[in-house]
């Protein structure tokens, strides 16, 4: 350049020294670096360098250095430059009186630098936010504000605005307005751009939503109460909660949830009631509302003391206090008699007053009905709590008892003198026209004393021992006297016979009560009855039980007209009989249908039938035909069982099953109607831990059995060894016994049996109506009783098992019934509804009578000879099998008839009555009367599935014994 050929010129032409700085010029950025090298062309003694300022650089500076290289250059660093280092740096070098410089122009400018721009920048929903974004530059830049990645337009949203720091203010900014902003600067001249970027959060306060302002709880109860508030806002808040400005901890007292915003209070009591405070904060500030806690309380009963009186006194009075939330109200009670507010009856004796939580039950003149337990009740609308409080009345003795007494010469009568008083210390005398009861002058009275009665026994022995007699009776309090009559007492009237419902053997017999039982009880009811006309009368007596209403007649023939007349017996004697009532029997005909009664057995599945009896129609019934099935499937196979049959088991039967049963019986006219039975087994049982367990193990009750099956088996060979061995032991003493082989006969006579194969059939048990009975005393002789005969000596025998026709006319119906007469069905129930009765007529002549050998006297011990006055009975006309198995789906085996036993039979010992006993006895039988055949039959037959035996005998096996027995 021109200025560097001006230098080389004076250089070469005057001799000056050449400074040459590099680079020329420079220009950096603020905090940027840069160095300059001076030169000197020939050298020079020193080399100098000074600022814009004039002031030389001295050595040793650090943010501006100067470095002497060598004799001819030296080095200018600025680091980190700023602004105020910008301007014209010289370099002088001087070597004697000659010295050169040389300049440099340093430019140093400001790039776009932010300075300040804090992220995120937090504002609260509703303030004018102004978001910060400090940045600098030279020259000054130009800043804009982008959200969301686009520029702003201040002219759409006038919220928006530029502030003159460059600043972005947002007035009343929303929780919509939240989210990245960027602030971007920029430096036309240079071309240069820079941004940061912020995030704004909009913070939202707190709001609160009770759910429930004011909440009911019920204290003392071990009840919990929950108050909650849900809290809304941004960030989301912290709920605590506080009551009387006390904040709430979590503890035994109170649980909160996870977010606090549901607090439960435990066990509430009275004491909790108040307003509680739930404060949600976040950083945009807090909340709070108020919800109130309402506490009811069960009444409680606070005071109540009992009281005492004296009988008519002016009045006592009760007192009941009760707290509780709500007020309770009050309410006395005595008994089932309820007491309302004000006076409970015209004479005002019961007055009832209330105010607030205390009531009053005042009871004026009192009297001893009035002591006693009264009920004091509280109620509000939580709950009630009663309590009792006594009276206590004081009172003179108050004597009970019926005032007339019925009884006849000779009968001790009882009068009773009931005392109530209190105190119950109580002294009690008897008197008779003035003079103290019982005296040196009267033998035939007696007093009993109880704490609260005296008992005066009577016995009259003359007609001046009936009248009045006085029981007086004293304590503290006062004394009382009651007259009692002894009247004496009359034989009743006579019963009013209203129907008479005849059957073919049967007649029942409907009547009234007498107008008059003579002042005491009637005990007995005699019927007595007989062909019109002719013969002596029947009779029987029959005991008075609950509801007497009809008796029955039996042993009648059938299209026979009969008279009936009854009379009634009480203590003093038998009433005059009734007028006689003719009636006829109906013809012979089927038998009625008998009545069934169902009982299930405890495993569930079996039910065990029996029947009652009814009219035989006047021709015996021969046998029962039992029927079952499952509902809504076919019958089972018709059972035949015998005529003396009482009842059938059935099991195996399905569970939770509805079934029907037919029970028909049959005579020589036909078949009655199917007495009818419905019942339903049991649900299956669950299935027990040792059925649950591996099939191969023993339950505990298999192990015990085989247990003691095991000790029994060793005690029977031990037995038998000593038996053989040493002629003693329990066999020893049993072969050893007299008669025993007699006995083992008996038992294989009696017996007819038949065998079967008919694969898994149930067994089939029935029993008799009437078990017959026999005592025995210890050498075999029959004790004698009430059912002794005082004549002859029965004469036993045993015969086949068989049934044999028997007369039309032959009883079969039971003495005693327990079932109620329905005169809309065909036949009475039973011959007494709701009587007992003896038979007092003698036996009649009836042809083929059915002789039975009490059960307990199959095997009697020999004591007499042979009795050769019953033959054994072998006429096969005259044998059936009791279970006809003609209607079983297999062939049976017929059984042959079977020689009855030749055991002797015992002869009884002489009677026990005198002679005049017996004639006086013999003198009341009629001769009309009928036996009562008692008999007992054990049938184990096969029989269909489902019947299963009722008594213990083997399987496939028939056994039956029947015997008769005449009663007296």
């Amino acid at each position: 350049t021109t200025e560097e050929l001006f230098k080389l010129y004076e250089f070469f032409f005057f001799g000056l020294t050449l400074v040459d700085i590099t680079p020329a010029q420079g220009e950096i950025s603020v905090g940027e670096s840069r160095f300059f090298l001076c030169e000197v062309i020939g050298g020079a003694k020193e080399i100098d360098w000074f600022a814009p300022t004039g002031e030389k650089i001295e050595l040793g500076r650090l943010d501006v250095s100067v470095i002497r290289n060598d004799e001819t250059s030296s080095t200018l660093t600025i680091y980190n430059a700023k602004v105020d280092n910008a301007g014209t740096y010289k370099c002088v070098a001087s070597s004697g009186d000659r010295e050169a410089e040389a300049t440099v122009n340093l430019k140093i400018y400001q790039k776009i630098t932010f300075t300040n721009v804090p992220s995120p920048q937090e504002f609260t929903e509703g303030d004018n936010a102004i978001i910060v974004c400090d940045v600098i530059s030279s020259p000054p830049p130009t800043v804009l504000w982008k959200y969301k990645g686009a520029k702003i337009q201040f002219e759409k949203d006038v919220r928006f605005r530029t502030l003159n720091n460059n600043h972005l203010q947002i007035r009343g900014i929303r929780k919509t307005d939240g989210g990245v902003y960027t602030c971007e600067g920029r430096i036309k001249a240079r071309g240069e751009v820079d941004f940061r970027s912020i995030k704004v959060v909009v913070n939202v306060l707190p709001t609160i939503r009770i759910r429930q302002v004011e909440t009911n709880g019920t204290a003392d109860m071990g009840f919990s109460t929950l108050l909650a508030c849900d809290a809304d806002g941004f960030p989301e808040p912290m709920v605590t909660w506080a009551w009387n400005n006390v904040p709430l901890e979590s503890g035994e007292k109170y649980n909160f949830n996870e977010d606090g915003s549901e607090m439960t209070i435990l066990e509430v009591t009275k004491l909790d009631e108040g307003d509680y405070t739930c404060i949600a904060k976040n950083k945009a500030g807090e909340s709070e509302q108020e919800l109130s806690l309402k506490v009811f309380v069960k009444p409680k009963i606070t005071y109540l003391e009992s009281q005492t009186t004296t009988e008519m006194d002016e009045q006592v009075t009760l007192t009941c206090e009760a707290t509780g939330d709500p007020t309770p109200t009050i309410t006395w009670s005595f008994g089932t008699r309820v007491f309302t507010e004000g006076e409970q009856n015209p004479d005002g004796d019961v007055l009832v007053r209330s105010d607030a939580r205390v009531s009053s039950l005042t009871l004026k003149y009192a009297q001893y009905t009035d002591a006693g337990e009264y009920l004091c009740t509280a109620r509000n609308a939580i709950g009630e709590m009663a309590q009792p409080v006594y009276l206590e009345v004081r009172y003179a003795p108050k004597i009970l008892g019926s005032i007339t007494v019925y009884t006849w010469e000779g009968n001790p009568a009882n009068i009773s003198c009931e005392v109530l008083a209190h105190p119950s210390n109580v002294s009690i005398t008897w008197l008779r026209d003035g003079v103290q009861l019982p005296n040196a002058n009267i033998s035939n009275i007696k007093i009993y004393n109880t704490p609260s009665a005296s008992y005066l026994e009577v016995n009259p022995e003359s007609q001046s021992d009936f009248g009045n007699y006085n029981c007086t009776a004293s304590n503290e309090i006062g004394t009382e006297s009651k007259e009692f009559i002894v009247i004496p007492a009359d034989v009743p009237s006579a019963p009013s016979i209203t129907q008479v419902q005849p059957y073919s053997s049967t007649a029942q017999v409907l009547f009234e009560e007498p107008e008059s039982t003579g002042g005491v009880p009637v005990l007995k009811y005699r019927a007595e009855w007989r062909a019109v006309g002719r013969g002596k009368w029947v009779q029987r007596v029959y005991e008075v039980q609950d509801g007497l209403s009809s008796v029955t007649v039996a042993g009648l023939k059938p299209e026979t007209d009969y008279e009936v007349k009854m009379s009634a017996i009480n203590g003093k004697g038998e009433g005059d009989g009734s007028q006689s009532v003719v009636f006829k029997t109906e013809h012979v005909r089927e038998p009625s249908p008998p009545i069934l009664e169902g009982t299930l057995q405890p495993k569930g599945n079996s039910l065990k039938v029996k029947w009652t009896k009814q009219d035989d129609g006047g021709s015996p019934i021969t046998h029962y035909l039992v029927k079952y099935k499952a509902v809504n499937s076919d019958w089972k196979p018709e059972i035949r069982l015998p005529n003396v049959s009482e009842y059938v088991m059935l099991i195996g039967l399905e569970w939770d099953t509805e079934y029907d049963v037919f029970v028909v019986a049959e005579n020589q006219q036909g078949k009655s109607k199917p007495g009818t039975l419905t019942f339903r087994t049991s649900s299956e049982p669950a299935a027990t831990t040792d059925s649950m367990e591996d099939g191969t193990g023993l339950n505990t009750g298999v192990i015990v059995g085989i247990l003691i099956l095991v000790c029994v088996l060793l005690l029977l060979i031990v037995d038998a060894t000593c038996c053989f061995l040493n002629k003693c032991g329990i066999l020893m003493c049993i072969c050893g016994k007299p008669g025993q082989g007699t006995k083992g006969k008996d038992i294989e006579t009696g017996k007819a049996a038949f065998v079967q194969d008919v694969s898994k059939e149930p067994i089939v048990e029935v029993r008799t109506e009437e078990e017959a009975t026999a005592n025995h005393d210890a050498e075999g002789h029959p004790e004698p009783n009430e059912t002794t005969p005082l004549t002859e000596p029965e004469q036993v025998t045993e015969t086949a098992t068989a049934v044999v026709d028997l007369p039309l006319s032959v009883p079969t119906n039971s003495d005693t019934v327990t079932h109620t007469t329905d005169l809309s069905q065909s036949s009475p129930v039973s011959e007494s509804t709701t009587l007992t009765s003896s038979i007092t007529a003698p036996p009649s002549d009836s042809p083929n009578p059915i002789h039975t050998t009490p059960p307990n006297s199959s095997t009697p011990k020999s004591h007499t000879k042979p009795s050769s006055s019953s033959p054994p009975s072998s006429d096969p006309a005259n044998v059936t099998l009791l279970v006809d198995l003609g209607d079983s789906p297999e062939p049976q085996t017929e059984v042959p008839p079977v020689v009855p036993s030749e055991e002797p039979v015992p002869v009884p010992p002489p009677s026990p009555f005198s002679a005049d006993q017996s004639a006086a006895i013999n003198s009341k039988i009629t001769e009309n009367e009928l036996e009562s055949p008692e008999s007992h039959a054990t049938l184990n037959p096969i029989s269909p599935q489902g019947i299963v035996p009722g008594t213990g005998a083997e399987p496939n096996a028939l056994t039956q014994t029947n015997a008769t027995e005449s009663k007296a």
